[in-house]
């Protein structure tokens, strides 16, 4: 299959670079309404019971939890246009100026269109919750329908409104929404900043790595051909289902390094078969043969483990499957189709611009060559040695704590985290975190109004509960305080009712996950539906880890079956899967050492708030996973390629990792490079996962590559290659073996008619 792919690149070049750069310009006119496209949420589970809470609360209530928080500062606003400060002035929430502004600003806010509801400390009688300590401050809360991109749209428009001098105050406005859409900004700046790194340090490591600029630049140019293309593939995915913004950063991130990875790759081992004496056409069809069939394998294995994500109820996670495996596929294309054709464009002018030549050392001298056979003289102390490392490196992990995003994740001097925190430390009542819990089918609600008292009531009583407020009264510590009011009309209709519960804890915290298990086993005589922030998180919580062992036993079984298809054996897969697993082990164990446990949190600027975010181990672990599976790939394909040469299992050892040990490695360095450029992001989880994926690309391709495989390879010795009669005939019958070398002699004639410049006499290159 290969061999004919490599005869038809050759063969039809031309075609084939007019092809892809007909492709490009498509890609790049399409993919690039993909942003206008793209979606801000995506993190709940639309069939969990806070899902369907918030469902029934908009559909028969017409209310909601509130996603909008306007601070009201009557304390630093002035009369006539002038500042406070310069006035002298000081106004309360209570002075009637202040309270006709605020009306007025209450009732402007709730007419707009978009808004579903609006109430503030003034329309809700003086509420006291929404008044802060010293009354200088009062809250208004509102609740924007539609969708996320409905409500990221409408937030801005609120801040650009609302966020001017009133007369008697200042307001600005937060809450969730407006949270969120800063994310999602503050990430698309990051983006440009981490391209703007990422690119020029590549492209200067590649000049180092080949020492020359003509074949530095072509991987280059194969990572903007994978980026372009694959986001026209989220465009066309676009049309179908929701896909997260964030899944961009896996755009950049993997298709410029996994584009340059499977190109230096190609590149490599084209420059290899051209110094053994081949021409360019012959060098080009062995090089698709080899490594273009390590790299298709290789893809392969990375969008497999990657399309586990496809299981997960939550669309941000499934968007990262179709960001992943879109750029893997067209990066795995541009590298053995456009790629090759080009380079028999080139021929020996791949090596043009050169800086300085390194001289290629014999066989069997090399460095890594040197570093395997160091590591299989002792191989029982390597990898016992190694793997008690790689383990206590993993120990961190095992006091994980999950967690959602919040205001935290954005930087100390953001002013909607400001606002937040200054909402928490100002109010005795953290209203902005009141949570609904909602009985949608009670019945008469006149007929069961000691019921509703009563459940109220018990609610009120449980720990982490400051006030629940019901049709019947508002309740504290189990006590009626207050009668019903109109205000409390809203969380009546005919057949049900809901509670909304004001507690004393954060959202994102572990007694707001005890509070909202507990209130879900409280006896009651109707049914009740929990929803809010820590009910969200205790939804995704169970939605995410009930599919786990699904999603990994997926990748495990589908890695086991690609790499036998392979290399044809039982136990490489294995093995291959355990070491990923003991590379994994340390890259989590330091993420939770430096990110929850804050140890980084002076050097990386971001705050530390004892949780790590319950999606992101997932994400990095499909991906680091693929990409651990794909240097393992590179490794194993030179390995097999020489024990079925010589059968000699050590020596095979030694010149697999002699042959790709300096790629890898090399790869591994580009590669944590892209990661590393999203660690310098102003948001907390994309510094994690940056930083956490450039971690573990780096331990794989220096540490278990380096030690672990040839160790683990030379003790199993010949078993390596064993696999029982009945699935040692499957794979004669299915497997994928590697052409055999004809070497240039015995090259078929279309390709050895060759100028000593590399070109096809037959078809000349221009």
């Amino acid at each position: 299959m290969f061999t004919t792919l490599g005869r038809f690149v050759v063969g039809r070049r031309r075609l084939v670079l007019a092809l892809s750069l007909a492709a490009l310009i498509a890609a790049g006119y399409l993919g690039s309404g993909v942003f206008g496209r793209l979606s801000a949420g995506g993190f709940d589970d639309p069939a969990a019971e806070s899902s369907r809470a918030a469902a029934v609360l908009a559909e028969e209530f017409d209310t909601g939890t509130p996603n909008v928080v306007m601070l009201v500062d009557a304390g630093h606003g002035a009369g006539a246009g002038e500042s406070a400060a310069a006035t002298g002035e000081h106004f309360a929430v209570d002075d009637p100026a202040v309270v006709a502004e605020g009306l007025s600003l209450t009732e402007e806010l709730a007419a707009r269109e978009g808004i579903g509801e609006a109430f503030s400390y003034w329309s809700m009688f003086s509420a006291p919750p929404l008044r802060s300590t010293d009354g200088s401050i009062a809250l208004v809360l509102a609740r924007l329908e539609g969708d996320d991109d409905a409500v990221a749209g409408a937030i801005e428009e609120l801040e650009e409104d609302f966020e001017v001098e009133w007369g008697s105050f200042a307001v600005t406005v937060t809450g969730t929404a407006e949270i969120f859409d800063e994310v999602s900004h503050t990430i698309e700046e990051d983006l440009t900043t981490a391209e703007a790194i990422a690119v020029p340090i590549t492209l200067a490591l590649l000049i180092v790595v080949f020492g020359g600029i003509v074949a530095a630049v072509l991987p280059v140019a194969v990572g903007v051909v994978a980026i372009v293309g694959a986001l026209m593939v989220l465009w066309a995915i676009t049309g179908f289902t929701d896909v997260s913004v964030f899944s961009i950063n896996l755009v950049t991130a993997m298709g410029l390094g996994l584009a340059i990875d499977y190109s230096l790759f190609i590149v490599s081992r084209f420059r290899e078969e051209m110094s053994s004496g081949k021409s360019a056409n012959q060098a080009v069809v062995r090089t698709i043969e080899t490594a273009g069939r390590t790299v298709a394998f290789s893809a392969v294995t990375v969008a497999v483990s990657l399309s586990a994500l496809l299981i997960f109820p939550l669309y941000f996670l499934r968007s990262f499957a179709y960001a992943g495996i879109g750029v893997i596929l067209v990066a795995m294309c541009a590298s053995i189709i456009t790629l090759p054709a080009l380079l028999a464009m080139l021929g020996p002018r791949v090596d043009a611009l050169k800086l300085w030549r390194r001289r290629d050392k014999p066989v069997g001298e090399g460095l890594w060559h040197r570093v395997a056979t160091s590591v299989m003289r002792r191989p029982v102390s390597v990898a016992a040695g190694t793997t008690a490392m790689l383990l206590l490196l993993g120990l961190p992990f095992l006091r994980i704590e999950f967690g959602t995003p919040d205001q935290r994740v954005l930087p100390e001097d953001n002013p909607s985290r400001q606002a937040v925190e200054l909402a928490g430390a100002e109010f005795d009542s953290d209203e902005a975190n009141a949570f609904p819990v909602v009985a949608p089918t009670i019945g008469d609600t006149s007929e069961h109004a000691e019921e509703i008292g009563g459940y109220a009531a018990t609610l009120s009583s449980l720990d982490g509960v400051t006030r629940v407020d019901a049709s019947t009264g508002r309740y504290i510590d189990g006590e009626l305080v207050l009668p019903p009011d109109p205000s409390l009309s809203r969380q009546v209709n005919g057949d049900g009712v809901w509670f909304n519960v004001v507690p004393d804890m954060e959202p994102v915290s572990a007694e707001g996950e005890a509070l909202v298990s507990e209130i879900r086993a409280l006896d009651t005589s109707f049914d009740v539906l929990v929803g809010g922030r820590s009910a969200e998180l205790v939804d995704s919580k169970a939605a995410i880890f009930s599919l786990v062992p699904w999603a990994a036993g997926a990748i495990g079984l589908a890695t086991i079956c690609l790499l036998f298809l392979m290399t044809g054996s039982v136990l490489v897969p294995v093995k291959a899967i355990v070491l990923n697993l003991l590379s994994l082990t340390a890259t989590f164990g330091a993420i939770v050492w430096i990110f929850q446990d804050g140890n980084g949190s002076g050097i990386l600027d971001f705050s530390a708030t004892g949780f790590t975010d319950t999606t992101t181990p997932i994400l990095m672990f499909c991906i680091a996973f693929g990409l651990s599976m794909d240097y393992e790939v590179f490794l194993l394909s030179r390995i097999k390629e020489e024990y079925d040469r010589t059968g000699d299992n050590t020596a095979s050892v030694a010149l697999g990792l002699e042959r790709t040990g300096r790629i890898v490695t090399a790869a591994a360095l580009l590669l944590s490079v892209t990661f590393l450029a999203f660690a310098t992001s102003d948001i907390t989880f994309i510094k994690l996962f940056g930083l956490g994926l450039a971690i573990a690309v780096l331990v794989d391709a220096f540490l278990v590559r380096a030690t672990l495989v040839p160790a683990f390879m030379h003790l199993a010795g010949t078993a390596n290659w064993w696999a029982p009669g009945p699935l040692r005939r499957l794979h004669e019958r299915i497997g994928i073996a590697e052409a055999p070398d004809p070497g240039p002699a015995r090259a078929s004639v279309d390709l050895n008619a060759a100028h000593p410049s590399g070109r096809n006499e037959l078809e000349p290159v221009c």
